[in-house]
C-alpha cells in the first residue's frame, strides 16, 4: 500500500507541507503525535510532526524542512507523487484540555503543527497566544494561519526583518501577564530558551522533542532523552516532555552524533543526481 500526495504547498524556502491520503491514520490522529514516512521502498524512515487531520476525508499533513538528504528527496516528490509508507499516529497525543491562558510557541518549520495544537486549545475555551519563530521575513509563513487560531499573535525572528528581534521580549510578556500553560514546538536551543524564561514563573511548559529516531515504536531505543534525571524514550514515552525537567545540552549533543554520515549521505545523493542540481 502506498499514500497519495494530494497537495503540496511550498511555505518557505525549502519549507514544505504535504497532505496525504491515508484515511487509517487520519482516523485516530490526535494534536502532538508524529508519523514515521518513508519516500521510497527502502528509503529511510523520517520522523515528522502531524500538522492536520481530516477524518472526512481522510487525510493528514505533515511538513519537512530540506536539510538532509531523505528530506531533499521527498522535496522533490509532488501533488499526484505517491509515499511507499506512511505510518501512524505514534506517540502520545498532547494534553488539551482548558487551562486558562496558553502560550504557544513554534520555531522554524515546527510552525505548521504548533497551530494544530494552538487550533485545538482555542476549541476548549483557553486564551491563546501564539508566538511564530523564523530566522528572517522570507522564513515566515502561515501567519494568517495563526490569527485564525488565536487570540494574540507576536511574531520573533533572528535578524529583526520580521516582528522582534530574538525572543528576549518573552521575558516582559510572560512577567506581564498570567500564563497557566506554554507549549513549544522549535529547534531545540529555542525550546531551551523558552523553557528557561518561563521556569522563574513556574508556568508549566511542555516541549516537543525531536531526538533520532529509527522506528519510532520503542524497540530500538536511539531516541533515548533525559527527562527529571531520568532515561526516557522520545517515541513512546513522548514526544511532549516538561521542559524544565529536560536535559536540552544532552539532546543537542545527540542529534549531532551522526551529522558527517547526514552530511556525506546528503552530498552523494546530489553528487549522483538525485537532486537534479547538476552538482558536481
Amino acid at each position: 500500500m502506498t499514500f497519495r500526495i494530494l497537495s503540496k504547498r511550498q511555505l518557505a524556502y525549502k519549507k514544505t507541507l504535504f497532505e496525504v491520503e491515508a484515511p487509517d491514520v487520519a482516523a485516530k490522529a490526535l494534536p502532538g503525535q508524529f508519523l514515521i514516512v518513508i519516500a521510497r521502498e527502502g528509503g529511510e524512515r523520517v520522523p515528522l510532526t502531524i500538522c492536520e487531520y481530516d477524518r472526512q476525508k481522510g487525510t493528514v499533513s505533515f511538513a519537512f524542512h530540506e536539510v538532509g538528504k531523505t528530506t531533499k528527496e521527498l522535496g522533490t516528490l509532488n501533488e499526484g507523487d505517491r509515499l511507499f509508507n506512511v505510518t501512524g499516529p505514534l506517540g502520545n497525543p498532547s494534553n488539551i484540555s482548558r487551562f486558562g491562558r496558553v502560550l504557544c510557541v513554534g520555531g522554524s518549520i515546527m510552525i505548521a503543527p504548533i497551530l494544530l495544537q494552538a487550533k485545538a486549545l482555542k476549541a476548549e475555551g483557553n486564551h491563546v497566544t501564539t508566538v511564530l519563530g523564523c530566522r528572517g521575513d522570507e522564513f515566515l509563513f502561515m501567519k494568517e494561519e495563526a490569527s485564525a487560531v488565536s487570540d494574540e499573535v507576536h511574531v520573533a525572528s533572528d535578524d529583526g526583518t520580521a516582528g522582534t528581534k530574538g525572543l528576549d521580549f518573552l521575558e516582559e510578556l510572560v512577567s506581564s501577564e498570567r500564563f497557566d500553560r506554554c507549549v513549544v514546538m522549535g529547534p531545540v536551543d529555542m525550546m531551551k530558551r523558552v523553557s528557561e524564561i518561563t521556569r522563574p514563573y513556574g508556568i508549566p511548559t511542555f516541549v516537543t522533542l525531536t531526538p533520532i529516531m529509527i522506528d519510532g515504536m520503542g524497540m530500538c531505543g536511539v531516541c533515548r532523552v533525559t527527562v527529571g534525571g531520568k532515561m526516557m524514550f522520545g517515541c513512546v514515552d513522548g514526544p511532549e516532555f516538561d521542559g524544565h525537567q529536560t536535559n536540552f545540552d544532552e539532546l543537542i549533543m545527540r542529534q549531532r552524533t551522526m551529522l558527517p554520515e547526514e552530511r556525506l549521505s546528503s552530498i552523494l545523493w546530489e553528487t549522483n543526481g538525485g537532486c537534479k542540481c547538476e552538482r558536481k
